[in-house]
């Protein structure tokens, strides 16, 4: 028995043998495999690093040789060396900023226009001339700025720096996320179109840069999240178009810009912030001292608003400090239906600045502060349902403004403090149907204020504590159907004419200390004349 059992463990023991074997058979095959996988896979590896070293000695030998020709001093050679170093930019994009950087390089060292920037025609350059060059770098770098470019730039860099642009087509191109300096640049002679150009979270800086002689057009072209500088650069002669073109947060900035000719137009641009009240659009200090510019049509609506021109929602626009010295700046037809206007110590010393026919319904406008000391600034026909205008400190020492048949209905309008020693504020034909128009604490002493017909209905007029030593204030033909309070004004010279009003209803409230102020002119004065003498009633 002991013998058969044995012979049967014996039998059983041979599978499981097997077993073993053909599992370690397999566990060898599997090593063997895997390793050979992780050889392969090396290999791989190694021959793809080894043709990516091929490939980057190949290009940068290209980089070099495209450099050589760039460099050269013959212009067709140039040209072929820009023309491969753009090609070696698309080719590698590990690199593509490196040679896009040699390009622009390159650009700004064909900063002299040639005698042909301002030679006769018949002195214009030829072919093969440093104008070719730097016109065939811009228009290839404007290519593939554009959605139709195989291979795109538009996140990338660009230094324009002290380059001279007398030609050149951006038109439709677009900047997201690099930074774009044009700083220093001069746009001297020829057409430059940015129109309908996108600059998406951009740093674009036209600091410093001329513009003189030249076309340049921003028409239509679209601003958002951007920091657009133009800070201390000169408009003296050329044309630009800002019309249609959109700020949309982000920053514009024209701080110092000089315009002492020619012909800027930012008609109907937008200039639109966030919800967050985010923006800024700036031209604090900036010098107007020759030339139109206009912001016809504009319309702000939203955020902080400070000087002119396009619709401004969620913005902050400034003007404060800003010098009007000559020229014609027009506002006319502008919108303003919220946020802040702001023409804060603004000087108005010649020229003239229009906001013929401007409406305000919302928001602030602000310009306190501000001097007129000569020129002509109009507010004909403009139009204020609401919102406020303020003129608080302001100073009219012989400048001409004009609220000519202006409507203030439900509008807050402020002269608080604002002082009156020339020159001529005529509100001829004006309404104020509502709202407050406030005078207080302001200074009559030499200008001529007509409020000729102006028509007082509704609301509150107040000339509380302002002081009349001089100078001549009218309200000829004015019609009083709500309360004007001359309360605690004080009156020690010049002249207030009352005698010709056309509407006597509620009488202008003086202090009730028995007698009517002196230099006042009353309707029906007891000598015959209109002039107020001895003691009358309180609000007589």
């Amino acid at each position: 028995m002991c013998l058969r059992y044995g012979g049967n463990d014996k039998v059983g023991a041979v599978p499981l043998v097997f077993a073993a074997i053909a599992g370690a058979v397999v566990l060898v095959v599997l090593i063997v495999a895997y390793r050979r996988h992780r050889v392969a896979a090396s290999i791989a590896v190694l021959n793809s690093a080894n043709a990516q070293l091929e490939r980057d000695r190949g290009y940068r030998e290209r980089f070099t040789a495209a450099a050589a020709q760039v460099g050269d001093e013959k212009a067709a050679i140039q040209l072929a060396g820009v023309r491969a170093m753009a090609e070696l930019a698309d080719a590698w994009p590990e690199r593509r900023q490196t040679c896009v950087d040699a390009l622009c390089a390159h650009l700004r060292r064909l900063n002299s226009p040639d005698a042909g920037l301002d030679a006769a025609p018949g002195d214009q350059p030829k072919s093969g001339s440093t104008r070719d060059v730097r016109r065939a770098v811009i228009k290839i770098i404007a290519a593939h700025l554009r959605l139709s470019a195989k291979v795109s730039w538009r996140s990338l860099d660009f230094d324009f720096t002290g380059v001279v642009f007398d030609g050149g087509d951006f038109s439709r191109a677009g900047f997201s996320g690099g930074k774009v300096s044009f700083s220093g640049a001069r746009f001297a002679g020829g057409e430059v179109s940015f129109a309908d150009a996108e600059f998406s979270g951009s740093e674009v800086s036209f600091d410093g840069a001329e513009f003189s002689g030249s076309q340049v057009s921003f028409a239509g072209a679209e601003f958002s999240g951007s920091q657009v500088s133009f800070d201390g650069a000169g408009f003296s002669g050329a044309q630009i178009d800002f019309r249609r073109s959109t700020f949309s947060a982000g920053e514009a900035s024209f701080r110092r810009a000089k315009f002492s000719a020619g012909e800027i137009s930012f008609g109907r641009t937008q200039f639109s912030g966030t919800q967050t009240g985010q923006g800024f659009a700036g031209f604090s200090g900036a010098e107007f001292s020759g030339g139109e510019i206009s912001f016809s049509g504009a319309e702000f609506c939203g955020g902080r608003v400070g000087f002119g021109g396009g619709m401004f929602s969620g913005a902050q626009v400034g003007f404060d400090g800003a010098e009007f010295s000559a020229g014609h700046v027009s506002f006319a037809d502008a919108r303003f239906s919220g946020g802040e206007v702001n023409y804060r110590g603004a000087r108005f010393s010649g020229g003239q600045v229009s906001f013929g026919s401007a409406g305000l319904s919302g928001g602030e406008v602000s310009f306190s502060g501000a001097r007129f000391s000569g020129g002509q600034v109009s507010f004909g026909l403009a139009g204020l349902s609401g919102g406020q205008l303020s003129f608080n400190d302001a100073e009219f020492s012989g400048a001409q403004i004009d609220f000519h048949s202006a409507r203030f209905c439900g509008a807050q309008v402020s002269f608080i403090l604002a002082r009156f020693s020339g020159g001529v504020v005529s509100f001829v034909l004006s309404k104020f149907s509502a709202g407050q128009a406030s005078f207080n604490g302001a200074k009559f002493s030499g200008s001529l204020v007509d409020f000729g017909s102006t028509r007082f209905s509704g609301g509150l007029v107040d000339f509380f504590g302002a002081e009349f030593s001089g100078g001549q204030v009218s309200f000829d033909g004015a019609r009083f159907t709500t309360q004007v309070s001359f309360l605690l004004a004080k009156f020690s010279g010049g002249e207030v004419d009352f005698s010709k009003v056309a509407d006597w209803s509620p009488q202008p409230q003086f202090d009730g200390d028995g007698r009517r102020p002196a230099g006042v002119r009353l309707p029906g004065g007891s000598n015959g004349t209109g002039v107020s003498e001895g003691p009358s009633s309180a609000g007589s």
